[in-house]
C-alpha cells in the first residue's frame, strides 16, 4: 500500500514537472518571438530615419544655421504693431474649431452604433460604415479645404467642413471601439427587463461610453484648433491667413508675433478642454 501511495506520489511529481517544463518552454518561445517582433518594429523605425537622412549631420549643421538667421537675426524682437487687426481671425479660427468639431461629434455619434460589432444592424452596414470613417480618416484636412473652398467659396465655411468631415474618421473610430467594449451585463439586464433596441442603447450603452466620448469630444477640439490655423493658409480664413501672408512677405517678426499669439491661444484652449473634462468626470 506504501508503495502504491510513493508510486502515487512520484508519478504525481513527475507530471508536475512535465507541467513546469511545459511552461518553461512556452514562455521561452513567447519570449524569444517578442524579441523578434521587437527587433523587427527598431529594424522598421531605424531604416525609415535612415531613408529620410536623419543620421546625416551636415544637414543639421546647415540648417541650424539657417534657422538661426530665420529667428533670432530677422523674427526677434516680435512685431505686435498690428494686434488690433488679429481680433477677427482668432474668432475665426475659434469659431472654424468648434463648428468643425460639433459636425463631427454629431455625425460620429450617429454612425458608432453602425460601425461596432455588437450594435451595427448587420454585417453589410458595419463593414459600410467602417469603410466610410476609413475614407474620412484617408483625405487630409488640407486637401477637404480646398475642395470644401472650390465649392462653397472663401470664408471659414470651407474650414469648418473640412475640419468637420475629416474628423468623422478618427471620432467615429474611437466611439465605435468604446461601444464594442461595453460591459454586457447592463446591457443583457435591460434586454431582460423587455426593454426596446433604442432602450437597450439609451439605457445599456450609453452611460458606459459617454465620459469616453466626452474625453475624446474635447482633445479632438483641441486637435481642430491647431488646424484651424493650418486651415487658414489654404484660404480658409482665421489666423492661419494671416500668419501664411506674413510669410509670404517674409515679414518674419510679425511670424514671430502669430506663433506667440497661437501658442497662448493653444495654451488657453488646453487649459479650458482639460477643466470641461474634469466637471465630466
Amino acid at each position: 500500500m506504501n508503495a502504491g501511495i510513493s508510486g502515487g506520489e512520484g508519478a504525481a511529481a513527475v507530471s508536475g514537472l512535465d507541467s513546469l517544463n511545459a511552461v518553461l518552454v512556452a514562455r521561452k518561445r513567447q519570449l524569444r518571438r517578442g524579441a523578434l517582433q521587437t527587433a523587427f518594429v527598431l529594424f522598421l523605425v531605424v531604416a525609415s530615419l535612415g531613408h529620410a537622412d536623419f543620421f546625416n549631420p551636415q544637414r543639421y549643421a546647415e540648417g541650424a544655421h539657417g534657422i538661426f538667421q530665420i529667428i533670432v537675426r530677422e523674427g526677434l524682437p516680435p512685431d505686435f504693431s498690428r494686434w488690433a487687426s488679429w481680433g477677427r481671425p482668432l474668432l475665426d479660427t475659434l469659431a472654424m474649431s468648434i463648428g468643425g468639431t460639433a459636425l463631427s461629434v454629431l455625425f460620429s455619434f450617429l454612425l458608432a452604433f453602425l460601425a461596432a460589432g455588437n450594435t451595427s444592424p448587420h454585417p453589410v452596414v458595419y463593414a459600410a460604415a467602417r469603410l466610410f470613417l476609413n475614407v474620412m480618416r484617408a483625405i487630409p484636412e488640407l486637401i477637404l479645404g480646398i475642395l470644401f473652398l472650390a465649392a462653397v467659396g472663401l470664408g471659414i465655411l470651407p474650414g469648418v467642413l473640412a475640419l468637420g468631415f475629416h474628423s468623422i474618421g478618427m471620432v467615429g473610430k474611437f466611439f465605435a471601439e468604446a461601444i464594442e467594449h461595453v460591459d454586457p451585463a447592463p446591457v443583457e439586464a435591460v434586454r431582460a427587463c423587455g426593454g426596446s433596441p433604442l432602450q437597450v442603447l439609451w439605457h445599456g450603452v450609453l452611460p458606459q461610453v459617454f465620459p469616453q466620448m466626452a474625453d475624446v469630444s474635447f482633445y479632438r477640439w483641441e486637435y481642430n484648433f491647431r488646424a484651424s490655423t493650418v486651415m487658414g493658409m489654404v484660404g480658409c480664413g482665421g489666423i492661419g491667413f494671416q500668419l501664411i501672408s506674413s510669410l509670404n512677405l517674409m515679414d518674419y517678426r510679425q511670424v514671430t508675433a502669430l506663433l506667440l499669439l497661437i501658442l497662448l491661444c493653444v495654451t488657453v484652449v488646453d487649459a479650458l478642454s482639460a477643466g470641461i473634462r474634469r466637471r465630466f468626470k
